[in-house]
Order: C-alpha cells, then structure tokens, then sequence
C-alpha cells in the first residue's frame, strides 16, 4: 500500500499554524474520508484555521494515554494506529485499528481518555483542538451533523466489536476482520483484494480474542483452501465472495481440529 513521504519536522520556535497546515484540508488525499461532502472553501479555510499542527509519530509511539486528559482529536494522515485498555490485573486488550482518515480521540470527549493510542508503524496526524472545534460547529452545521455521523460510526463499531468476540466462531471473526479491513482499504482508493497486515498476529489475536496460534492456524487453512494468499504480512483475497459469506454468517466451515 502506498504511503504519503514523511514531511520534515518543524525547527524549534517555528510556530505549529504554517502556510502549509493552513492549506492541509482542501489539500491532503484524505479529506473527503474527513470532511463532510460539499462543504464550502470557505468553511474548509475555517476548520483549516483551527487545525493546530501536524504531529508525526514514530513506530511504537504513544499518541495518548489512558487517563490523560482531552485535548484533541487526531485526524490520521497516514499511517496505522491501535488503541487498547488495560485492565487492573495490567492486561491489555485492543480495542481498534484505525487507519488515513480516521479520527481518534473520540474517546474522551466525555473527560479523559479511556484507552492508549500507539501508532502501528511511521504515522502522522492532525490535531483539531476540541474547544475550538465545538466553536466552529456553531457556525457550521453541515461539519456538527457530520461529526454525529462519525460519532455514530464508532458506537456502532463497538457494538460490532463486542458481537465479534461474543457469537461468533473463530473462523467468522478472522472472516470479518479481512473482509473489513479490504472494505476499509477500498474506500481509500487502495486495491481491496491485495493489502499489507500493519499489526502483528499477536495483535490480530488480541483483539479478535485468539491466540497468536490460532490466527496461524486460520491464516494457513484460509490460504490452503484458496481463500485467500499469504506472504509474511501480505495478503491476498482471491475468494472474496467466500470470505464475505463467511464474515456474515451465510456460510460455515468446519471447527478447526
């Protein structure tokens, strides 16, 4: 999958607003999965105005941290994320993978933060200071309704989530989790049989509810049965109708041995 160059950082006492940021709305390959559609120039210079800075982060890096109070919210630029919770027993466990054009933060509108964001590899992100951005919403409707759409995306995502590691069997779990991510890739203009796994099989496991194991048994008895290719981290749909059937419970397979 492609990926944007990194853009050098800024030098001390440069101020975080540049020319640059200024224009990174109407101007960054992801605006249309961030904004919402037909929303004015003019509106799009506002929400550009109020955008604070880019903030680049290396792989491993923490964007926030559970408990840390709100601030910002993080469009996604480039580059992957994963955001986790642990527990008291200091078990963590992922809550999402969150990819360009995606916000993050969403969390903690209510105060703090609820999870732990790391990015997956080499990414970068926007940062939209909230108060301001609840100013704009006043001005802006179109931008306040579109952000309930985002906001009611992630709730119903949750809900996903908790069915996925309820109901459904191993194999319809790994079933939804490739067919979602070749949905995701295809909204952004990535081929959607043919796409990079950004996070570990330990992490897959983690948030699927596997072990690193069984997401190997299931990687290999996929691929065996032509489902799908698999190449260390690259992977291939090359039966997406099955895939699909299987991710929504249409079709079964046989328990794993």
């Amino acid at each position: 999958m492609s990926q944007h160059p990194l853009q050098p950082s800024p030098s001390p006492g440069q101020p975080a607003v540049t020319l640059q940021a200024l224009k990174s709305c109407a101007a960054c390959s992801m605006h249309q999965l961030c904004l919402p559609m037909g929303l004015a120039d003019a509106d799009i210079d506002r929400l550009d105005r109020i955008i604070g800075r880019r903030r680049r982060l290396a792989q491993g890096e923490r964007l926030y941290g559970m408990g840390e109070p709100f601030r910002n919210l993080y469009a996604v630029r480039f580059g992957h994320f994963k955001t986790y919770q642990v527990n008291a027993a200091g078990v963590a466990q992922i809550t999402g993978f969150q990819m360009a054009g995606e916000l993050l933060g969403m969390d903690a509108i209510s105060g703090n933060h609820h999870c732990d964001a790391v990015a997956l590899e080499d990414s970068e992100v926007c940062e939209i200071p909230f108060a301001r951005l609840e100013e704009l919403f006043g001005e802006v409707p179109t931008l306040l309704r579109h952000f309930h759409r985002i906001m009611s995306q992630e709730i119903t995502r949750e809900q996903n989530v908790m069915l996925l590691l309820g109901n459904m069997r191993a194999e319809q779990r790994f079933a939804v989790f490739v067919v979602n991510l070749s949905a995701r890739y295809a909204t952004r203009g990535y081929a959607a049989d043919s796409f990079q796994l950004r996070m570990s099989r330990e992490d897959i496991g983690n948030y699927l509810g596997l072990t690193i194991e069984s997401i190997s048994r299931l990687l290999s008895r996929f691929k065996k049965q032509g489902w799908i290719a698999v190449d260390k981290r690259d992977v291939t749909l090359l039966d997406p109708a099955k895939l699909k059937a299987l991710a929504s419970g249409a079709d079964v397979c046989s328990p794993m041995a």
